[in-house]
């Protein structure tokens, strides 16, 4: 492992001790064993010979929501698609790549996960630590080029940018990713992004259709780094959430909410987001929204708080509560995204 001579971000000066992230030590992320690389991704031409294993009841509501977004397309309403890490992390991206690219989708979310999986796919072509083999040996999120994302957002909190559009223009802005790389890269960093060609980020930002990120503290790899910046990555995201709050201010004529296994962020994301638009009169009305989960989904437990399924927020908030406020309809689909997010943008593809 390599230190690394950036000062934290973080310098406190309360009553109570403080972890010294300057004590972190790193090393290059080309030296890190991944599970996932580029022939693992999925690619739109790959989808013709795949193989479909799904019960006829979810084909006929995928088939819904597929052609619900179509129809929402051509009539020019929003479809925002907010999708946990293990989308891109399964290597479904280039699929969710072409949604973007084909105007499918509006706009296009994740948690600080989701980015950081896309990142890698974008510098690397590989993603997907292998935890076990490197948690013991203190080397998880370890990998030193994860000081770009977090300069990035330094940089970009500087210019008031939002999380999305800070890493997108870092992958795809030559002056905006020198400026980043001139604080933070070393001579053995790596330079360039070798497959901007398979990133979210990157297609989203190029044909200007925001990838919102939603971001804790504490909660990713680029938090455990000196170049840590919670003010930078706190800003940014929040811009992020008012981008996304826009967005749901579109829907008061309809429009299509997906949400991709993500228990908890997604869904509060979207609770706090139709009610302020509400609030300002940007009531959504007749919107479909689909939650895509492996959890069983009983809804006779949405309001019995003895319940376990009570406390499922995707199911409760994206399924139950969000479309009957809002005279929508909401469809809970449940396989395994493996399956159903290749079998809806072959069915989408095919209705655009």
């Amino acid at each position: 492992m390599v230190g690394t001579a950036h000062p934290t971000n973080m310098e406190y000066e309360g009553r109570y001790k403080a972890f010294d992230a300057t004590r972190i030590r790193t090393y290059p992320l080309r030296t890190r064993s991944n599970k996932v690389k580029l022939n693992d991704l999925v690619f739109p031409k790959d989808l013709a010979a795949f193989a479909f294993d799904l019960p006829e009841t979810v084909r006929q509501d995928v088939r819904t929501v597929a052609e619900a977004i179509g129809a929402a397309r051509h009539e020019k309403k929003p479809v925002i698609l907010f999708t946990g890490a293990h989308l891109i992390k399964n290597g479904l991206g280039p699929l969710l790549l072409e949604l973007v690219e084909r105007g499918a989708v509006t706009l296009v979310a994740g948690n600080g996960a989701t980015a950081i999986h896309d990142f890698e796919l974008a510098l690397v072509g590989e993603t997907s630590e292998n935890v076990p083999t490197a948690l013991d040996k203190g080397q998880f999120g370890m990998a030193y080029e994860f000081a770009y994302i977090n300069m990035a957002l330094s940089v970009g909190n500087q210019q008031k940018l939002g999380y999305g559009e800070s890493l997108g223009r870092m992958i795809c802005d030559d002056k905006f990713r020198r400026a980043v790389l001139a604080l933070v890269a070393k001579q053995d960093s790596i330079q360039q992004f070798g497959h901007p060609e398979v990133s979210v980020l990157a297609a989203c930002y190029q044909r200007k259709i925001p990838f919102t990120v939603h971001a804790g503290l504490g909660t990713d790899v680029i938090d455990q780094h000196p170049s840590f910046d919670g003010q930078a990555k706190g800003g940014c995201s929040g811009r992020d959430f008012l981008i996304y709050t826009n967005e749901v201010t579109k829907l008061t004529k309809g429009g299509v909410v997906i949400n991709i296994g993500s228990a908890v962020t997604g869904p509060e994301v979207l609770l706090k987001a139709v009610s302020m638009a509400a609030n300002v009169g940007a009531v959504p009305h007749g919107i479909l929204t689909a939650d895509f989960d492996l959890r069983e989904h009983e809804p006779r437990q949405m309001t019995d708080e003895s319940a376990a399924g009570y406390y499922f927020r995707d199911q409760k908030s994206v399924v139950t509560r969000i479309p009957h406020a809002f005279s929508g309809k909401g469809l809970y689909i449940r396989a395994d995204q493996a399956q159903t997010f290749p079998f809806l943008c072959q069915q989408i593809l095919e209705t655009l």
